[in-house]
């Protein structure tokens, strides 16, 4: 029995760019020691794939009527086929080293129910990793030098035991709002939501969005305003790795650092309680002034 099941439904293997990327992740978790890997889906090259990579191809995943995967059908097939003490959901374009399972058996060994999260470096990758002895400090240096740190909203893995998420709104993978959800569902159920970013590289391998529609950003898709709805709530979709209740520091579970962010996100959560009926605009006028300051010079420059 694999400590970890990772599970995704992986882009077509169509575009040279994506199929060279997908495969540098889904090559990172094989090396893995004590994680299985589960590829769902039937997009082109998924299956040939999986084959390659000694991984589990599930083909029949549900979708939605524009053929996104739903995660509700991805962690329900998955939980079924396997007998991990977690699962993890990753994109697949995402990077792990030997420090991510180091992480994910500390926290299980502290903790029934959680979650744990990280913030990932985006990296520019444009040829096939080489996986020898040393590429994990090689990656290291690499995303410290030509790397950037991701800001806290966006998360592109959950790892969490087995009997967490066991009902999950039928949101489409790869679009806005269910990330945010799942750190919203985890602090409802008084999980502790754990941030690994100090101890753990997750290296997010960059590329456009041609795969979408137009080209256009995943938050832009009507698919976006979907998960949107299914989360139930504003307030589910504002969660951010800033919610996250520890961090994993040098092998410890700590209360986070307060930072100015921090402070900011309490203040804002604090105001939408008390001030629920108020415009969501007005709010964050609030809380950020500077942004809205800056939006409204935006402005002013476009219309003189």
């Amino acid at each position: 029995m694999s400590l970890i099941t990772l599970f995704s439904a992986p882009k077509p293997f169509t575009d040279p760019h994506i199929s060279l990327i997908q495969r540098n992740a889904l090559r990172s978790w094989t090396c893995l020691p004590d994680v299985q890997v589960v590829l769902l889906g039937q997009e082109p090259g998924v299956e040939q794939v999986a084959k390659e990579m000694g991984a589990i191809h599930i083909p029949e995943v549900e979708c939605n009527d524009r053929g996104t995967p739903l995660i509700s059908s991805m962690l329900e097939a998955t939980r079924k086929i396997t007998s991990s003490q977690m699962l993890g959901i990753v994109n697949a374009d995402i990077l792990f080293g030997s420090d991510f399972v180091d992480a994910a058996r500390h926290i299980s060994s502290h903790t029934d129910k959680f979650v744990f999260l990280s913030r990932r470096w985006d990296l520019e990758i444009t040829h096939p990793m080489d996986y020898s002895p040393g590429w994990e400090e090689k990656l290291k240096v690499l995303a410290n030098n030509t790397g950037s740190l991701h800001k806290p909203a966006g998360s592109d893995f959950f790892v969490f035991p087995r009997g967490c998420y066991e009902a999950i709104p039928p949101f489409a993978v790869g679009r806005s709002g269910w990330d945010n959800w799942m750190i919203y569902k985890a602090r409802t159920e008084n999980w502790p939501v754990i941030d690994c970013t100090p101890s753990v590289l997750v290296v997010h391998q960059t590329h456009d969005y041609s795969h979408l529609p137009g080209g256009k950003a995943h938050h832009t898709t009507p698919e976006t305003d979907e998960n949107i709805r299914l989360a139930g709530s504003q307030a589910a979709i504002r969660y951010t790795i800033l919610d996250s209740t520890h961090e994993l520091i040098r092998g410890k579970l700590l209360r986070p650092a307060f930072t100015r962010d921090r402070l900011t996100r309490r203040i804002e959560l604090l105001l939408r309680t008390l001030f629920f009926f108020l415009p969501e605009k007005r709010i964050e006028s609030v809380v950020r002034p500077r942004r809205w300051k800056k939006r409204f010079e935006k402005w002013f420059k476009f219309n003189q």
